[in-house]
């Protein structure tokens, strides 16, 4: 596949002599394992195929922007996440990282639980199928109704945020009936190493209920009074996008001090511990995400340590993985518009899409990795800054990469590891369309969220 030549812009060696960034890669054409899906590769004509499916044949079809799933990675990857902590623990897929009908449904066929954060995201789950006694809701603030339908459900399990929805909950509960299983969600108050907005352990935020100063153990003591709860167990979740396991070790301690603290009070062993999510995934090919049997290893290892020191028998433990498992799965197809080579600095590449589509690089100043792949390319590398469609000077896809000097309109590349946050946090900024989610398994493709159209933009503005 051949392209017209563009204008090279500018070349690594000319814009960035003391080292600022890091060096461009031997080979431009290379694709990275950790960043992609496992069905990755380039087939004789150098274009890129996915679930034995080219970019170029998924463009025509389904059109761009779009992301582009492959099914059977993520299938490959919840079965390892579940293999590798076996039967005698749980795994909740965390929903709010990327939630359709399709997902809920594999999810239900690889055997693992699903997590919930909202009614939509709830609704989503009982439509697709998925058991209700299988399913976590969570939330820092939980409307009535929404407690109502989640407990009405027959939900396994609500993770309580506050002294205000401990008695809320109690309260639905018993006016239909029941009696609902709860956890408590304690910030343990560590610094998880992980962006300011996604540390969620630390005090001084809106998650869960502090340790310190007793408030947790007061919380404990409420809940177990009520008639309407059944209290199985704490719940901690540090932050996500994290590599460093010894935030987890100190989480694990700091809970485990607090299961010892409740035995002691009231003669309970609590029976669960939810350690949540947040394990890192490969962005960039700098990034080293540990493999799912390392996790559970390690976790188990620490948690079995704490309650041994403290005489307790170790509780069943749960994790909430979302981005480890759908993260990789995906990537996000866009076709090249305008290309502006600054001199001295460096080429502005506008795509079809931008930050309605991937807010993370604004919000968080996420760094991904892109290549070209609609062809190969033996030209010189540029420094390139990707960039969308919208009108806002942040419109920032990824900051700075490597890619062909001979790029051209018409071009398409592809963002790697955007199955997570990416479509779930999508907006319709400027009116601008969300793509759809195209699943990808064994030679065939399949839209499971298709592409809005301007008729469903319009459907909604009933003025």
């Amino acid at each position: 596949m051949s392209r017209s030549a563009h204008p090279a812009g500018p070349r690594h060696a000319d814009v960035f002599p003391e080292g600022h960034y890091s060096a461009p890669p031997a080979d431009l054409n290379a694709l990275h394992p950790k960043v992609w899906a496992h069905t990755v590769t380039r087939n004789t004509d150098g274009v890129l195929t996915v679930g034995g499916v080219d970019v170029a044949a998924l463009a025509e079809e389904h059109g761009t922007p779009a992301y582009i799933l492959d099914e059977a990675d993520f299938r490959e990857r919840a079965r390892a996440w579940r293999t590798a902590f076996g039967a005698d623990a749980d795994v909740f897929y965390a929903g709010k990282a990327f939630l359709s009908r399709a997902v809920v449904r594999w999810l239900h066929e690889e055997g693992l639980n699903l997590d919930v954060c909202s009614g939509g995201e709830l609704a989503t789950a009982l439509s697709a199928g998925m058991p209700a006694d299988r399913i976590a809701f969570h939330g820092n603030n939980k409307s009535v109704e929404e407690i109502h339908r989640a407990i009405d459900a027959g939900v396994g399990r609500i993770v309580l945020d506050s002294f205000q929805e401990i008695v809320r909950v109690a309260h639905v509960a018993q006016s239909l009936g029941k009696r609902q299983r709860v956890q408590i969600r304690i910030t343990v108050g560590v610094e998880a190493h992980t962006h300011e907005f996604i540390a969620t352990a630390h005090e001084d935020q809106k998650f869960g209920i502090p340790l310190a100063g007793g408030q947790a153990a007061e919380a404990v003591r409420r809940a177990l009074q009520l008639d309407g709860l059944e209290l199985i167990g704490l719940h901690s979740h540090i932050g996500s996008q994290i590599f460093d396991m010894s935030g987890f070790e100190v989480a694990a301690h700091r809970v485990v001090g607090l299961l010892k603290d409740i035995r002691d009070e009231h003669g309970v062993e609590l029976p669960e511990i939810d350690l949540g999510g947040g394990l890192g995934i490969a962005y960039t090919s700098d990034d080293d995400p540990r493999e799912p049997h390392e996790i559970a290893k390690a976790l188990t290892e620490i948690v079995t340590r704490e309650c041994e020191g403290a005489r307790l028998r170790t509780p069943r433990i749960s994790v909430e993985p979302g981005r480890a498992i759908v993260g990789p799965t995906a990537f996000t197809l866009y076709e090249v518009g305008t290309i502006k080579p600054l001199d001295g600095l460096r080429t502005y590449v506008s795509v079809d899409g931008g930050m309605s589509d991937n807010i993370r690089t604004a919000l968080y100043d996420a760094e991904y990795s892109v290549a070209l792949v609609s062809r190969t390319s033996d030209a010189a590398p540029m420094l390139a800054r990707v960039v969308g469609k919208h009108c806002e000077s942040g419109d920032i896809v990824v900051k700075d990469a490597f890619l062909p000097s001979d790029l051209a309109p018409g071009d398409l590349i592809a963002v790697t590891a955007t199955g997570a946050y990416c479509r779930s946090m999508a907006s319709n900024y400027n009116h601008v369309l969300r793509p759809p989610v195209v699943a990808v398994r064994e030679g065939e493709s399949r839209v499971i969220v298709r592409r809005e159209t301007e008729e469903d933009l319009l459907r909604l503005d009933v003025g």
